[in-house]
């Protein structure tokens, strides 16, 4: 699983012009499904989102998880996280889940969220309308499968 996470000071998703999920301070979350990603990756993905150290404490420094600093999460299925783009012009879904085994997924992530912080959402497989005031910009991207690092090892 792919998700990137975006520390926001508000953001909301629409489906056919109705918003259908909204919060204030916190954590918009786009998140995709891969092939061969299970109920652990779900559970990393919850994990590492839910304890992500991106908001102010009291000094300013990035300190406090989502749940510590009283926001909520904003979480989105998207697929295209999964497109391959290293051949050619078009990306490849080849590497997305297919969508019963994504959306049951998706929701395991989202059920796991809520437990521990409000949580909001976006209708899986539905065109939708992001629109999200980005602070700082702080902007992190995640896979459960610890496969990206922008640092070199």
């Amino acid at each position: 699983m792919i998700a990137v996470v975006q520390r926001v000071s508000q953001a909301c998703v629409s489906v056919d012009s109705e918003v259908v999920g909204q919060i204030g301070r916190g954590l918009l979350v786009l998140l995709g499904v891969g092939h061969g990603d299970t109920d652990a990756d779900a559970t990393y993905l919850v994990d590492k989102i839910a304890g992500l150290r991106v908001f102010a404490d009291e000094a300013g420094r990035m300190n406090l998880s989502v749940a510590e600093a009283g926001g909520s999460v904003l979480a989105i299925s998207q697929f295209t996280l999964l497109g391959d783009t290293r051949k050619g012009r078009r990306p490849n879904f080849m590497a997305a889940a297919p969508p019963t085994m994504a959306e049951a997924l998706y929701d395991a992530v989202v059920a796991g969220l809520a437990a521990r912080v409000p949580t909001a959402q976006g209708r899986f497989g539905a065109m939708m309308d992001v629109a999200l005031v980005n602070d700082g910009p702080v902007t992190m991207v995640l896979s459960s499968r610890r496969e990206f690092s922008p640092v070199p090892e």
